[in-house]
């Protein structure tokens, strides 16, 4: 496990753009933490680590944002408007978060999987959780935790 400190937006960002350049095909990264915490200024950062081109924005709304561009395709979903494995299923998103043709960054990632950590059918040794916790107005605290083997 990983635990680092953003002081700033840009931080997170720099943090995210290193996980994109070491991402590889099938990783599924799952992101945690409040509303406004930084989940999508990591995702930016994520995106430009992998080359993608384009705004990269919060697709609460649209469950699904694909960003092509990249020495990879990333697939930003934001499960915040499900409930449950169920409703992810139900709304047509579990290939993305079992096995993306590419890598996957989806917030609010315990909709999917809960909070006990377990992979819930993400594949095996793919799945890596990102917790960001707020500690202040710029301030946060990010733990990274690989589940899998």
């Amino acid at each position: 496990m990983i635990v680092l400190r953003s002081n700033s937006v840009a931080e997170t960002e720099a943090f995210g753009e290193s996980l994109g350049r070491s991402a590889w095909t099938g990783s599924v990264f799952g992101l945690s933490g409040d509303l406004g915490a930084g989940k999508t200024a990591l995702v930016r950062g994520f995106a430009r680590g992998l080359g993608c081109r384009g705004r990269v924005h919060s697709p609460t709304f649209a469950l699904l944002n694909e960003y092509e561009g990249g020495r990879l395709r990333l697939f930003h979903l934001d499960l915040y408007r499900l409930g449950s494995a169920e409703e992810v299923r139900g709304a047509g998103l579990e290939e993305y978060v079992t096995r993306p043709d590419g890598v996957a960054v989806v917030e609010w990632i315990e909709r999917w999987c809960g909070d006990a950590g377990a992979s819930a059918g993400v594949g095996p040794g793919t799945c890596r959780r990102i917790h960001i916790a707020t500690l202040d107005e710029h301030s946060r605290q990010i733990t990274y935790d690989h589940v899998g083997d």
